[in-house]
């Protein structure tokens, strides 16, 4: 918010003293240069107090980018003992593959084998 005031407030100072500029030499008189003086200090306090602004948000992202590395690393030291331990007491089983039935081979599951069988007996079964 800061910031965002700091510009604003420049921005006005530097409209009035490009309206004080516009006036041709001439014709300014003592007042017209000292506010043109005033002006330029008051715009050249404020952005050094935008500078110091930005440049106190630059080091303080600096630093949290140091503690998020140092955070990473003291994570990645307390959590390589777990995920050792994980590795060494619960190996990985083997996935079971489920094979599909050759395509010109009929396939009956279990349980339609049973109901043919207490049908009609197996042997003697049309269906078989």
């Amino acid at each position: 918010m800061d910031d965002i005031q700091l510009c604003k407030d420049i921005m006005s100072l530097k409209q009035e003293l490009r309206q004080i500029v516009s006036v041709p030499e001439k014709e300014k008189n003592k007042k017209h240069k000292q506010r043109e003086e005033e002006l330029i200090l008051k715009i050249h306090k404020l952005v050094q107090k935008r500078d110091f602004l930005v440049d106190d948000a630059e080091v303080e992202r600096l630093r949290e980018k140091e503690e998020d590395k140092e955070m990473a690393e003291f994570l990645r030291l307390k959590l390589r003992p777990l995920e050792q331990k994980l590795k060494s007491t619960n190996p990985p089983k083997p996935k079971r593959q489920i094979l599909d039935p050759p395509p010109n081979k009929p396939f009956i599951t279990k349980s339609g084998a049973a109901i043919i069988k207490d049908c009609c007996g197996a042997t003697q079964c049309a269906v078989m």
